[in-house]
């Protein structure tokens, strides 16, 4: 059976229990069966550990301790037709070693993507006002917002900063953490956001989970932002101010999203990340408490 059909029978049993008693529905599954097919969907995937190439000798990655790593090819499948998002490229996938792909034991996993947008000049780091670009993204997300509701689509607030911006000049590495509430989510979400400069442009490691699992993220983030590096000829130092582009935009504008006036802060967001990946995520482990009780009741 395809991983795109069991998802799709999972969630129309979890859809059947969202529209009826449970009492009133009789559907053949047992534990073991469950558990089967969770078991069938988790260990058809082949993870990494070590030094992995990315992209065309443009950058390596050195998976951190606690860390496995799911190539290009597998994560497409993970994030498409696994977890329901349109298709995008990406270059894989950093799991917590100890946890599944989906199930109730999920808590969070890093994509990683590459832009190639310019070299981005960052005279402004030392500069900005983090607590005013705050404001400004939230008053984006709130005109943004008329928008959603016009379209039929959930509004979602800016809360703030989960993590403040913190930009390293050595390295040429920038990380920062959004929390975000979506209409009708009970939990808000967690945006996790890591950048590595480049010669031509960056590397993105996007993590998005609940708020509740902010301390576990930034318990290991220092190992997973000193795991990526770009390779000689790509580095932030080898940029060719004759041969090379430089962005339209700096760091303030990097972490704003820096076309908020063209496509929207959340239509930003999603092209990082789709925040879509954590509900459908989350429905196996309510689908398995549906069925079968609290686990170890």
């Amino acid at each position: 059976m395809k991983k795109l059909t069991i998802l799709a029978f999972l969630l129309t049993i979890f859809h059947a229990f969202s529209q009826a008693d449970s009492t009133d529905i009789n559907i053949e599954l047992d534990e073991a069966a469950y558990q089967h097919i969770m078991d069938s969907i988790n260990n058809s995937y082949t993870f990494q550990k070590g030094s992995i190439p990315l992209g065309n000798d443009l950058a390596t990655l050195h998976v951190p301790e606690g860390f496995k790593f799911l190539d290009a090819e597998q994560s497409q499948q993970v994030l498409t037709e696994l977890w329901g998002n349109p298709p995008s490229e990406t270059m894989g996938m950093l799991f917590p070693e100890d946890i599944s792909v989906v199930g109730d034991d999920f808590t969070y996993a890093i994509e990683i993507t590459y832009s190639e947008e310019g070299y981005i000049e960052d005279d402004d780091a030392d500069d900005i006002d983090y607590d005013e670009l705050m404001e400004d993204m939230q008053e984006s997300a709130v005109q943004e917002n008329k928008e959603r509701s016009k379209l039929g689509y959930p509004t979602a607030e800016i809360v703030g900063w989960a993590a403040e911006p913190f930009y390293d000049q050595s390295s040429k590495k920038l990380h920062w953490a959004k929390e975000i509430k979506f209409e009708g989510m009970e939990m808000n979400t967690l945006n996790y956001n890591i950048r590595v400069l480049g010669r031509k442009g960056y590397l993105n490691l996007n993590a998005i989970s609940d708020m509740d699992k902010l301390p576990l993220v930034q318990t290991n983030i220092d190992r997973v932002i000193s795991s990526a590096e770009f390779n000689p000829g790509n580095r932030y130092s080898d940029f060719n101010p004759d041969l090379d582009e430089v962005a339209a935009y700096g760091i303030g504008g990097l972490i704003a999203g820096k076309v908020l006036a063209k496509v929207g802060f959340f239509a930003a967001l999603l092209k990082f990340w789709k925040v879509i990946a954590v509900g459908i995520v989350a429905v196996f482990g309510t689908l398995r408490k549906r069925i079968f009780g609290p686990k170890n009741a």
